[in-house]
């Protein structure tokens, strides 16, 4: 029996749903967008007006016609940056205490806190 390969040992990533995030890689590289939807167990994130892709849907009932579909499509969570909309520049992240005790996620670029 052929063995299951381990994705990740912990679903942990740097983006979290309602981030705003710039694309860094691949056709929609340089887009800005809102993450609708973060997926751990791949580490994937469904970004606002990123991977846009058409479906055709069948009709459903007679005499009804078909459409085309646009929806957004998973990217992965190593193609995105953080973006920063005062300094407009993306960065990466750190993770920094602040004065009450609370971890929370910090960009490195501009020290912007954004939790």
């Amino acid at each position: 029996m052929a063995k299951t390969k381990n994705l990740h040992k912990r679903f942990k990533m740097h983006v979290k749903k309602g981030d705003t995030v710039q694309v860094i890689s691949g056709r929609d590289k340089g887009k800005v967008g809102e993450v609708l939807q973060a997926i751990p167990k791949s580490s994937q994130v469904i970004v606002k007006g990123v991977n846009i892709r058409t479906k055709h849907v069948k009709p459903q009932q007679e005499g009804e016609s078909g459409q085309i579909a646009t929806f957004e499509a998973p990217v992965h969570s190593s193609n995105v940056m953080l973006y920063s909309e005062k300094e407009k520049v993306a960065s990466r992240i750190c993770y920094t205490f602040t004065d009450d005790g609370r971890k929370v996620r910090m960009l490195k670029k501009t020290g912007e806190i954004i939790d």
